[in-house]
């Protein structure tokens, strides 16, 4: 039963970090911040302590939160999450919410000029903007360092399973069963670390050492180069390959605390790397849009992972947290990255875009989102319909 609560707890957790970071980047910034809510629609608990500025709000619909902050411009946000600045009709100024010394919309005084987002300088408003992402990838080193803090490093043990006929690693005689111990003279502790060896040299003749049957066999093998995305960056690279796979045998290896903070800072950036090099992919049109998941395929994922153990609970959450991030700074209007170069673009053009003008960036973005969310649940639908049908 808990593992179907997982969708709720992963979903939520990713979005609330990032709409937190919002909301302390706001308060920091000194932007009025009248709500804070976890969920999103109509408000089922409210709490907003004695002589506070902000209301804390559990909202119906438990998926992610957001922060309303002051904004003369923000009307079509306020009404689409259920908060606003201005103040509330006179039926309500007599309820047990309505403070006759708060600013609106929790009591009659009005917001002071430089109290709204739009008063600050760019520098202040686009820090405000980078904190929800910068959250989330923090969220992710957090999670990931956690991971290998807790559970220590994944290791696949450097012995030979399959050998691709035709590949300079048969010509050199490998056979299944090696023991991979030197490379070049190195000391071979993992099948990563010998990887990572053989990537390094596209086009080169290197010895590698086995054992096989309890004797040491010295092999040489020249590597193939083949250019392939690298997992940081998504760019293009020259790597070496040799045709060899290791056991489907994974053990697991105790770090350090200083190692699993290396550790989880790398992972992070190979997830960043990941996620870039599929919207990269998808801009060039070699990725194709079937690729792309949604709200369906992210629970059915989460679901499966929280009944398989907390650890992979625990990297989905960390590999979601760091989509979202990627994904926010895309430069769509209605997403984090849109509203950093408008915010930008105006502090070059030394005025800020009209309302219209604002407006019209808005249905761009809203635009972009639904064509995006109508391509993800059309894919989320086709593959469980293939999954129900066998």
């Amino acid at each position: 039963m808990l593992a179907w609560l997982a969708p709720i707890l992963v979903l939520g957790l990713v979005v609330f970090v990032h709409e937190l970071g919002h909301f302390l980047a706001a308060k920091m910034v000194g932007v009025y911040a009248p709500r804070f809510s976890l969920g999103w629609g109509k408000a089922i608990w409210r709490w907003r302590p004695a002589g506070g500025e902000t209301e804390y709000v559990i909202s119906a619909l438990p998926i992610g939160g957001y922060v309303r902050m002051a904004s003369r411009d923000d009307e079509t946000m306020a009404k689409i999450e259920g908060g606003t600045e201005t103040a509330p009709p006179e039926t309500e100024q007599q309820g047990p919410n309505w403070d006759p010394e708060a600013m609106v919309p929790h009591g009659p005084k009005s917001v002071p000029p430089d109290r709204w987002f739009e008063s600050k300088p760019v520098l202040g408003r686009v820090f405000i903007l980078m904190a929800g992402v910068t959250m989330n990838a923090i969220l992710t080193v957090v999670v990931a360092t956690s991971i290998y803090a807790g559970y220590g490093r994944a290791v696949v043990p450097a012995v030979v399973d399959t050998v691709v006929v035709g590949k300079p690693a048969a010509a050199a005689g490998f056979q299944k069963g090696d023991s991979v111990v030197t490379l070049d003279g190195g000391a071979i502790r993992n099948w990563s670390e010998f990887l990572e060896g053989v990537s390094a040299r596209p086009g080169a003749t290197m010895t590698v050492g086995v054992v096989r049957g309890g004797a040491p066999v010295s092999l040489t093998v020249t590597a193939e180069s083949r250019t392939e995305p690298d997992p940081g960056t998504g760019a293009p690279r020259t790597v070496g390959r040799i045709g060899m796979g290791p056991v489907n045998r994974v053990s697991r290896e105790p770090v350090g605390f200083g190692q699993a903070i290396g550790l989880g800072w790398r992972s992070t950036v190979n997830m960043a790397g990941a996620v870039t090099g599929v919207l990269g992919g998808l801009f060039r049109g070699t990725v194709g849009v079937e690729t792309l998941g949604g709200p369906i395929a992210i629970a059915r994922t989460s679901v499966a992972a929280a009944k398989t153990g907390f650890e992979p609970l625990l990297t989905l959450i960390a590999f979601l947290s760091i989509n979202l991030a990627v994904l926010n700074l895309l430069p769509v209007p209605i997403l984090d990255g849109g509203q950093i170069l408008l915010t930008l673009a105006e502090g070059v053009r030394g005025k800020p875009f009209s309302v219209r003008a604002r407006e019209l960036f808005l249905k761009v973005g809203v635009a972009l989102i639904l064509v995006l969310f109508a391509i993800v649940m059309f894919n989320d639908l086709r593959s469980l319909v293939r999954s129900w049908i066998g």
